[in-house]
C-alpha cells in the first residue's frame, strides 16, 4: 500500500540572525523557493504545505502552488517556539485540510537550501530501512567538543565533553556530527507525541558538508550563494 507523505516547510517572519533571509535572492529566486521547488521535483509527496506567520510569504507562494498554506499561530512563532511544535501543528492542520492521516512526515528547512535532489530521496529509503522513529540530517562535526570546543565552566575554560583518555589529535576524539537543519522525517505518531527531536530511536542521514550550510548569518549565506553559482543546474 503507497505511504501518504506530507513534506512540511515552515518559514516564520522576523529573522533575528539575518533580516529578510526568506527572501534573500539565490540565483535570482528567493531563499524559500528552492525548497518548495526541491520537494516537487522529488516527486514523493502527497501533499507539500507552506506554514508561515508571514502576510508577505503566504501572498509570494501563490506563484509556487504550493498545495495549502498554513496560518502559523503567535505560540509556534515566537523566539521560545520549537521547530518540533511548528511541524506538528502542520500536520495536524493538513490532515483537517486533506481529510486523510499521513503517515510520513519530510519537513525540508528553509535555511539549508543546498541538498540536492538525491539527498531527501536518499533520506526517505534511509528511514525506512532503520525502521526508526525519527531521522535527522547531519555532516561530520567541523570542531569536536572532545578535542577543540570549549566552554566556560565556573569562570574557568575546559573542553566541552572530557573523556578519561587525554586526547591529543583531533584523529583520536569521537567521531561527532554537526546537524544542518536540512531534513527531517518522523512517522505520524512519533511526531505527534515526540518532545524532543532527538530520542533512543532517532536516525541520522550523513550528508557532505558542502551541501550542509544552514544559513544563520550573512557569511553562511555568503557561501552558500557562491557554492550555488558555482554549479549552474544545482539540483
Amino acid at each position: 500500500m503507497k505511504k501518504e507523505i506530507l513534506c512540511t516547510i515552515c518559514a516564520r517572519k522576523n529573522s533575528k540572525g539575518l533580516k529578510d533571509k526568506n527572501f534573500l535572492q539565490l540565483k535570482k529566486k528567493p531563499l524559500i523557493s528552492h525548497s518548495i521547488l526541491q520537494a516537487k521535483k522529488t516527486k514523493l509527496f502527497s501533499k507539500i504545505v507552506v506554514s508561515s506567520d508571514s502576510k508577505s510569504i503566504k501572498n509570494y507562494l501563490k506563484k509556487y502552488k504550493v498545495d495549502h498554506i498554513i496560518e502559523r499561530p503567535k505560540k509556534y512563532s515566537n523566539d521560545n517556539a520549537s521547530k518540533l511544535e511548528a511541524i506538528r501543528h502542520a500536520l495536524i492542520e493538513s490532515e483537517k485540510k486533506f481529510k486523510r492521516k499521513f503517515d510520513v512526515i519530510v519537513d525540508l528547512d528553509v535555511t539549508s537550501p543546498l541538498r540536492f535532489i538525491v539527498d531527501i530521496r536518499n533520506a526517505l529509503k534511509f528511514f525506512f530501512k532503520k525502521k526508526c522513529d525519527n531521522l535527522v540530517s547531519g555532516s561530520i562535526s567541523k570542531k569536536n567538543p572532545f578535542f577543540n570546543q570549549v566552554m566556560y565552566k565556573n569562570k574557568n575554560l575546559q573542553l566541552v565533553s572530557i573523556t578519561k583518555n587525554n586526547i591529543t589529535k583531533r584523529q583520536s576524539a569521537p567521531k561527532t556530527y554537526d546537524l544542518n537543519a536540512s531534513i527531517y522525517i518522523w512517522h505520524r505518531k512519533s511526531l505527534l507525541i515526540s518532545k524532543k527531536v532527538i530520542t533512543k530511536n532517532t536516525s541520522l542521514f550523513k550528508m557532505p558538508p558542502s551541501r550542509s550550510i544552514d544559513i544563520d548569518h550573512k557569511f553562511d549565506f555568503e557561501l552558500v550563494k557562491y557554492v550555488m553559482n558555482k554549479n549552474k543546474n544545482y539540483y
